[in-house]
């Protein structure tokens, strides 16, 4: 069966080309998932400044409350407590620790500072010059004996250039003492680093260092980088999540792709497999020769599919570093795993499609093969249909969890898969859908094409399963984007709705390098300016087992300064004040102190970003959006809890009538890197990780339609060259070529408006429910150019791959004799 095999293989070039695209495509998107997800689970970081410690000692990110099983990561940097260096130090093999303050730094080519002590962990030397001593500094360019400013602390100050260390790029290393006086929290060093004596277990040693404190973090190894760059770990649980994501649901689509390409290519060979039955052949010969078939294809497909996975992994990558996903410092890892993992889902894929595909010609009788043969109308099997019921009934599950159990942008978590399953749901009944929503387009198309529309509705009634077979490829990429770009074009307006609707300044002052204490009282001395506040976020864990409404990914904290009714945090109260918010106080959501009881006058505990863990006397409450929580906080207090202290912010609200655009341009332009900016800074600010979030969607996405596309064409044109017969029968019986492309124009008229129809609904399936917790309205906000441009796409590649092929068909005499499909 094999020889056999070989030889149908040039006779049967289109549907075999077909399976081999969609195997291509599939394990370089599957491999280039295992990349990613192999790159967040390993997180590399190549260590720099701390390249000759042997051990770093860090504080643990992240943080387990009570109750909680799976810990909530604290963005800001923990820190080491200064009273542990001793104990450090002190640590049985360890010959030196030595500890290292980080702190924001601005100046040209500069934008990290240290004490000097600790340029001996990278170690960084001089080239010229000496060690800085008060008031002097060390960088990597310039002269010895220059006076350089730096923006610290949002304030400018000016010291002099000690000596030059060319390798220390990007970092300044000031005099010990006054680097513990420009760092905010001197309380805490960034880290220590650890040599320890020759010939030293370093396992030992770790652990021992690991006992002294339990929310300490001891690094080795390659893991020393993560201490320099604290942000990679926070990017590491989301890359995971993303290529984890996005790598289950390419599989999926793949697996069906695939299944239904190879399912298409034996259905168009019944008369074939009729043939061979009726001269003998077994049916596990059937099953045999189609197998090894897929097999002669899948697996130089395989390998040509993994050369462009190494590529696209690398290329996705660089992009979500782009923007802000992963983190840049990371190293791309792709090894042996991905490599596996791609060409291993693409020979199941094909094989298991395979194994389907030959189940039902290997099993069919002779006679009825043949006959089955002449036109294909069987497709239900008991199997199918549970199958498919199990799959509808969970996209029903899921439609109704979304709708009655999660709120904001949770509802997304289950509002997602459920497309999945009811594009499976529809896929695996697809004649049923086709027949029911062909029979609403058939009048209208009807009455529009008249003879050429009548005759095609006929071929399309009779050959449902190959109507199903064209459609289903197309509800496919409509019902998935759809979906999914409409969900974050609903989930970002909502979130910027949910802020903007008490959202009270006028204009906001805005700088990188962080804005002094005093400049908010300036601001607020300006005239025309009723209220000016600071303006910090960061995140936090409410350390309480009930924690509504906050889960374990942490709660949003806002810090604003302490202020009357006509103050410019962008809040609601329904009890208490914020004019006493100021220490340790807090402002909390209605719905959390219903919730857990805590109103105003209790006392919460809260771990802020930075680990440290705090008691708060609550002053107020505030109706907010659920799903959309946060709890305030005075600025001072949240400030003084992130990694570089600095307040970014001065939100300003103007008196009526009053103009206070241009007293704050003049201010700004005393101070260096401040800029004016209106509302509309602040509202991208709020929602700038959502659209990053939506940026990765998209991109993803994306790349799921042009695969679904390439299932679209490779189903429609080999659909269509299959039917030269049926071209040439009517060429002979007096059609002109102009009247059968006017039939299959028609036909391509109806598998369009029949897919774009199946996918809308499987998308409003998903899309009510979670438009309805996210927005309160059943309608997903966005553009209608989104929507008429998938309609739009999925028309161009149907009516293109049916039109072109069938155009080659019809140049072939009608009297030639067709061998091959």
């Amino acid at each position: 069966m094999m020889r056999l095999a070989v030889r149908t293989l040039r006779y049967r070039k289109s549907g075999f080309i077909a399976t081999f695209v969609a195997v291509v495509f599939g394990t370089a998107i599957v491999m280039a998932c295992g990349g990613l997800l192999e790159t967040g689970i390993r997180s590399n970081v190549e260590p720099q400044r701390l390249a000759a410690t042997s051990l770093v000692v860090t504080g643990k990110q992240s943080h387990l409350r009570p109750g909680q099983e799976d810990a909530t990561p604290l963005p800001e940097r923990v820190g080491v407590p200064i009273d542990l260096l001793s104990k450090i130090r002190s640590t049985k093999g360890v010959t030196s620790a030595t500890p290292d303050y980080t702190f924001p730094a601005m100046a040209p080519s500069v934008a990290e500072g240290h004490n000097w002590s600790s340029a001996a962990l990278a170690p960084y030397r001089l080239s010229t010059g000496h060690a800085p001593r008060s008031g002097q500094v060390v960088v990597s360019s310039g002269k010895v004996g220059q006076r350089l400013t730096f923006l610290i602390n949002g304030e400018a100050r000016t010291f002099t250039v000690s000596g030059i260390a060319t390798a220390a790029a990007g970092h300044a290393f000031f005099n010990d003492r006054d680097a513990a006086r420009l760092v905010k929290n001197p309380d805490r060093y960034a880290d220590i680093g650890v040599q320890v004596a020759p010939g030293t277990d370093l396992d030992v040693v770790q652990k021992a260092l690991q006992a002294i404190d339990g929310n300490l973090t001891v690094r080795a190894g390659i893991d020393r980088g993560l201490a320099e760059h604290p942000d990679a770990e926070s990017h590491k649980t989301a890359l995971i999540a993303v290529a984890g994501s996005f790598g289950g649901i390419a599989t999926m689509t793949m697996m069906f792709v695939v299944a239904s390409t190879l399912a298409l290519a034996a259905q168009q060979r019944d008369r074939e497999f009729a043939l061979l039955r009726g001269i003998g052949t077994t049916p596990g010969q059937v099953r045999r020769m189609i197998l090894g078939e897929t097999m002669l294809v899948c697996l130089p497909a395989v390998a040509v599919g993994l050369l462009p996975g190494i590529f696209l992994g690398r290329f996705l990558f660089d992009q979500l570093g782009s923007h802000g996903v992963a983190s840049s410092v990371i190293q791309f890892s792709q090894g042996w795993i991905p490599f596996v993992a791609g060409a291993g889902a693409g020979i199941l894929a094909a094989v298991g499609a395979a194994l389907i595909a030959a189940r039902k010609s290997a099993k069919i009788r002779p006679v009825e093969a043949l006959m089955e043969a002449s036109l294909q109308r069987k497709w239900f099997s008991w199997i199918r249909l549970l199958f498919g019921l199990i799959a509808l009934g969970g996209g029903l599950a899921l439609l109704i969890v979304t709708a009655t159990v999660m709120s904001g942008p949770l509802a997304a978590s289950t509002a997602g898969p459920s497309v999945l399953c009811w594009a499976i749901g529809v896929a695996l009944l697809g004649p049923f859908w086709t027949k029911l929503v062909l029979a609403f387009w058939r009048w209208p198309v009807q009455a529009l094409t008249r003879v050429s529309g009548r005759l095609a509705i006929r071929n399309l009634s009779a050959r449902s399963v190959a109507l199903s077979a064209a459609v289903v490829p197309v509800m496919l990429a409509v019902g998935i984007s759809t979906s999914n770009l409409y969900m974050q074009t609903t989930q970002v307006h909502a979130s910027s709705e949910a802020f903007t609707r008490d959202l009270r300044a006028d204009a906001v002052l805005v700088s990188d390098a962080g804005l002094s204490p005093a400049l908010v009282d300036q601001v607020r001395a300006l005239p025309g300016v009723a209220s000016a506040s600071a303006y910090v976020r960061s995140m936090g864990a409410v350390d309480d087992p009930r924690n509504a409404p906050f889960d374990e990914d942490g709660a949003p904290v806002v810090g604003v300064d302490a202020q009357g009714a006509d103050g410019t945090a962008p809040v609601r109260l329904t009890g208490g004040s914020l004019a006493g918010l100021t220490g340790m106080t807090a402002a909390i959501p209605e719905y959390m102190a219903s919730k857990t009881g805590r109103g105003v006058g209790s006392d919460i505990t809260m771990t802020l970003g930075d680990g440290a863990s705090v008691k708060l006397h609550v002053v107020a409450t505030f109706a907010a959006e659920r799903g959309y929580e946060t709890i305030m906080l005075p600025a001072a207090l949240v400030a003084a809890h992130t990694t570089d202290g600095l307040t970014k912010q001065v939100l300003v609200r103007a008196a009526p009538g009053a103009d206070v655009q241009p007293g704050l341009a003049k201010l700004a332009a005393a101070h260096p890197s401040v800029q004016v900016s209106d509302r509309s800074a602040l509202v991208a600010t709020n929602v700038e990780d959502l659209q990053t979030q939506a940026w990765v969607n998209y991109m993803l996405v994306g790349m799921l339609i042009m695969y679904t596309a390439v299932s679209v064409v490779n189903t429609l044109v080999s659909t269509t060259l299959r039917r030269r017969r049926e071209f040439a029968l009517q060429r002979l019986t007096g059609s002109t070529r102009f009247q059968v492309l006017r039939m299959l124009t028609t036909e391509s008229t109806l598998v369009t408006l029949t897919g774009i129809t199946l996918g809308t609904l499987v998308a409003f399936a998903c899309l009510m429910p979670f438009s309805s917790k996210v927005s309160g309205s059943a309608v997903p906000t966005g553009p209608i150019w989104i929507y008429l441009a998938i309609a739009g796409a999925a028309a161009v590649l149907t009516f293109a791959s049916t039109l072109i092929p069938g155009t080659a068909a019809l140049r072939q005499p009608p009297t030639q004799p067709t061998y091959t499909d």
